[in-house]
């Protein structure tokens, strides 16, 4: 049963962010970017078993400002534009396991992803089976290779990517399924064997598209106030 794994929450926070500077501590609606994934991941774990891994000590200290302690600081080396989620989220369980704290499961949990819900990652994690590598929360993608998604053939002209273009109407073609970025439930040796990315055993969490803004640029940012004054998260 779920409930008698131990889960470790990981929250990735780099210091440097081109879009949007200082992003991860950049207030949204009063409080700190970085606040609504440490808030969602108490609901879940206890304190002892979040961690926040960063290089940057503002958002070191803003951490600390809401409560939680950072366990380490993450290594330059693991903190440039060319460095991957795979090996900061290996070097944080290595931190764990050279004290003797050994997890179950990695819970990955993107700061730039700040409107899921306590229910969203409870089903995610009750999908979550030992044989699977990884649960993904997921959005139905509007840009479908059966439907509008075009590439270019030999000849130079634009060709429908998949299907042939035998499908008329969007509903008629195949949904497919594009990550939102909020929910990772990691099976962790999965993990200690390769990265995320060779994963061949997903499973998929859809959530709803108000539920899977992921900030990145200025534009994001604008909707994601838009949307916590409209007052519709529930």
């Amino acid at each position: 049963m779920i409930d008698k794994k131990r889960i470790l929450c990981v929250i990735p926070a780099r210091g440097g962010s081109k879009g949007i500077p200082h992003k991860n501590i950049k207030e949204l609606a009063g409080k700190p970017l970085i606040y609504y994934s440490i808030d969602i991941a108490r609901q879940i774990v206890d304190d002892t078993d979040i961690c926040v891994t960063t290089d940057d000590n503002e958002i070191i200290e803003t951490v600390k400002q809401i409560g939680l302690n950072v366990p380490f600081i993450r290594p330059a080396e693991l903190a440039s534009d060319q460095s991957g989620t795979y090996e900061v989220l290996l070097h944080a369980l290595q931190h764990y396991e050279n004290q003797g704290i050994c997890y179950d499961i990695l819970l990955l949990l993107q700061p730039t992803s700040p409107f899921r819900l306590k229910k969203h990652i409870e089903e995610a994690l009750s999908l979550y089976n030992e044989d699977c590598d990884m649960v993904v929360s997921v959005k139905e993608s509007p840009s479908n290779p059966y439907y509008n998604l075009f590439e270019e053939n030999p000849t130079g002209y634009l060709q429908i990517a998949k299907g042939e273009g035998k499908f008329t109407r969007r509903q008629d073609a195949p949904k497919v399924w594009e990550y939102n970025g909020s929910i990772y439930v990691i099976n962790i040796q999965s993990l200690k064997r390769m990265p995320l990315s060779d994963f061949s055993k997903r499973i998929k969490y859809p959530m709803d598209d108000i539920f899977s803004v992921d900030i990145d640029t200025p534009l994001d940012w604008l909707m994601a106030e838009s949307i916590l004054k409209s007052k519709q998260l529930q």
